[in-house]
């Protein structure tokens, strides 16, 4: 049976063009018209779009990945007064403010991700912010701390989202060889976030009350709900064309319309099964960590990565409150030093990642590969080590303050180089399924931001900051240092036996 491909243009009446295509099988027999794209140069294509309605969609993205973060650690530097309005006298329990939260993150975008492959990442990625937005306006009203942590628990569960969701529009818009500077704000923003929150949160903290925090947060998040609402366009290239199907099967005749299937390049088996699509989609996430090396080396690194970035935002607060008896305002700007070694490094990664790329492409002579992200990733794993070391050793009663808050900044830049280039990496692998990857990095890295907190404090006890940040970068160094190198020397192999990936 013949399956020509069709565009929207070839449908222009119910006796246009798309009922003169001849039929090879017999009227009972449906024919396939299968809708693609208007060539390679389509507008309505997101990889064609401008350049500046393309940095539009990146940007609206990146704030709803940037808002939420704020939100997971907003409420550290003020738990000890939540702590004080609720009789609470665990410190396990005063870090589950912040960790239970992040505790949603790994679940959530297991849920969301695959969802934004069924209904679009724009439609998914609102309704999710809408609910972190409800939940996060709720915990301002929590009356217990059991009720708080039910509250930040569900705001997580939508404050997730925009972690695999934005990774996907952003694979969505951009093509591999433009894709690094777009992927390297995109990966600051979660990173970032988490700074901003407490920095901001320790001064509506000390002038105010912790209920103000999840205030403060609410009405930044409506000015981010407002942008999306305007600009956030959909570009998810199945879901496009399945709308475009569907505009073609509105212009046909509706008695040959009967025997004409009109589906989409990305359907296969003609008329869609929404049973079968919502099944794949929703397990995706546990199949990719199932079957997919890549997925499970770079999500246990990267889930490293941010349990040592939410140890460092829940434990600095006591550092310069404790040590060097800081109030709290004070305090908080310390987490300053955090956001330079972040945003620091990510601006010079996100002006070189893209010129290293299109270098190597050229001098290997090949088209491009994600293993030509790599480079900024070796760097990140040696920084990230020293950056724990400087700190640990360092951050002492007689040694200045400024010492710590060096070690800080570079561990922030250790861990957003390797951030940026593992996202990438993965975007560039699975590119259709993107979101679905993410999703389940997403997942190891926020089980391990749950956790690294609550032990943080017995460890620093037992063992002082020195001791502890040793054992902290030794391990850096044993699960990130040869994922460089193995990823350089066997990624592509890896990637070629992959069910998924390209």
């Amino acid at each position: 049976m013949r399956t020509p491909r069709v565009s929207l243009s070839d449908v222009k009446s119910p006796k246009g063009p798309a009922d003169s295509v001849p039929d090879t099988a017999d009227e009972a027999t449906p024919d396939a018209l299968v809708v693609d794209w208007d060539g390679p140069d389509d507008p309505q294509n997101p990889k064609n779009w401008s350049f500046k309605r393309k940095w539009v969609v990146t940007a609206i993205a990146s704030a709803f990945t940037f808002i939420t973060p704020v939100g997971s650690s907003m409420i550290a530097p003020a738990s000890p007064q939540v702590a004080h309005d609720f009789g609470v006298t665990s410190d396990v329990v005063m870090a589950l403010d912040t960790s239970i939260f992040i505790l949603a993150f790994a679940v959530g975008p297991l849920f969301i991700g695959p969802l934004s492959e069924i209904f679009g990442r724009s439609r998914v990625l609102q309704l999710s912010n809408l609910w972190f937005l409800a939940w996060n306006l709720g915990s301002s009203f929590a009356q217990s701390q059991t009720q708080l942590l039910v509250f930040r628990f569900l705001s997580g569960l939508g404050g997730g989202a925009p972690l695999s969701i934005g990774g996907g529009v952003i694979g969505d818009v951009w093509r591999a060889e433009e894709r690094g500077t777009a992927m390297a704000l995109y990966g600051l923003a979660p990173i970032l976030g988490p700074v901003v929150g407490p920095l901001t949160g320790s001064w509506v903290a000390q002038y105010s009350n912790w209920r103000w925090v999840f205030w403060s947060l609410s009405i930044a998040d409506v000015f981010v709900v407002i942008l999306g609402f305007f600009f956030l366009q959909e570009t998810y290239a199945v879901v496009l064309l399945e709308r475009k199907a569907k505009r073609i099967r509105a212009s046909m005749d509706p008695e040959k319309s009967q025997h004409r299937v009109v589906r989409t390049i990305f359907d296969k088996q003609g008329e869609r099964s929404w049973k079968s699509i919502f099944k794949q989609s929703m397990f995706r996430p546990f199949v990719l960590f199932w079957y997919e090396p890549i997925v499970q080396a770079l999500g246990i690194y990267m889930a490293y990565l941010y349990g040592i970035l939410y140890l460092c935002l829940t434990t600095m607060p006591t550092i310069y409150q404790d040590i060097y008896h800081m109030k709290l305002g004070p305090a908080g700007l310390n987490y300053i030093a955090l956001g330079i070694g972040l945003s620091g490094a990510s601006q010079l990664n996100s002006r070189t990642m893209d010129r290293i790329y299109a270098y190597l492409k050229r001098k290997n002579g090949t088209e491009g590969k994600p293993e030509y992200r790599l480079p900024s990733m070796a760097i990140g794993t040696v920084m990230l080590p020293i950056g724990l070391l400087i700190t640990g050793w360092t951050t002492q009663a007689q040694v200045h303050w400024i010492a710590p808050d060096i070690g800080i900044a570079i561990v922030g830049a250790g861990v957003i180089l390797n951030f940026q280039c593992i996202q990438t990496y993965v975007v560039d692998t699975f590119t259709l399924h993107a979101a679905s990857a993410l999703a389940m990095v997403n997942c190891l890295r926020s089980i391990a931001g749950f956790g690294f907190p609550l032990f943080a404090p017995t460890m620093y006890q037992a063992l002082g900051y020195g001791k502890g940040d040793t054992i902290l970068a030794a391990a850096a160094v044993v699960i990130g240092g040869p994922a460089p190198l193995i990823f350089w020397f066997y990624g592509e192999k890896i990637r070629l036996a992959s069910r998924y990936g390209k």
